[in-house]
């Protein structure tokens, strides 16, 4: 999977008795895209969004399920040599702690059965998110739904007006450009 990140970091936040984090990370590769990635059961349980993350409640956004990823893979940000799985440029676009909004099931439930419904309180991304598993394709396929709660603003699109890391400022083309340079 390339440079790893985070060092020893072997347990998450449930692990530690704070909120689930929660990491949506931006990925030039062969299709540029963005990787939501979800804290649950010890392992970041991931969705490849390729028109990344909405805020308004009338979209509704293709996310892939994609392979698990290891707690500490959440702080990665860098480029992952060609000829690897995933090459290219990983910016951290946004980070923070969720929770479950269905107080019937757990999240890792919720996937089993096809529906999560969480809270995410990002630096970017705030509020209800729904994610709804779909029929089709060769590999699991969900809608992302921003839920209508205050963080819903048609307006807005961040996506494509914030631009930067959320760890280190930098844009994909800074991130990538330092490595080169190493």
């Amino acid at each position: 999977m390339g440079k790893t990140a985070g060092g020893n970091a072997t347990r998450g936040n449930a692990a530690r008795g704070q909120s689930p984090s929660f990491v949506i990370q931006w990925h030039d590769a062969s299709q540029r895209h963005f990787d939501v990635r979800l804290e649950v059961g010890g392992v970041l349980k991931s969705w490849a969004v390729p028109k990344g993350p909405s805020t308004d409640p009338s979209e509704k956004r293709l996310a892939i399920e994609v392979e698990d990823h290891k707690l500490d893979y959440a702080d990665f940000e860098g480029v992952i040599p060609e000829g690897q799985y995933g090459a290219g440029t990983v910016m951290v676009w946004d980070r923070g702690g969720y929770r479950n909004l269905d107080s019937s099931h757990s999240v890792a439930e919720g996937l089993k059965r096809g529906l999560i419904e969480v809270w995410l309180d990002g630096e970017k991304i705030r509020g209800g998110y729904a994610f709804k598993r779909i029929e089709g394709g060769d590999k699991p396929q969900w809608l992302m739904i921003k839920m209508r709660d205050e963080g819903a603003d048609a307006r807005r699109n961040p996506v494509s007006t914030q631009d930067r890391s959320v760890k280190t400022g930098r844009t994909l083309a800074q991130i990538r450009d330092a490595e080169a340079s190493t």
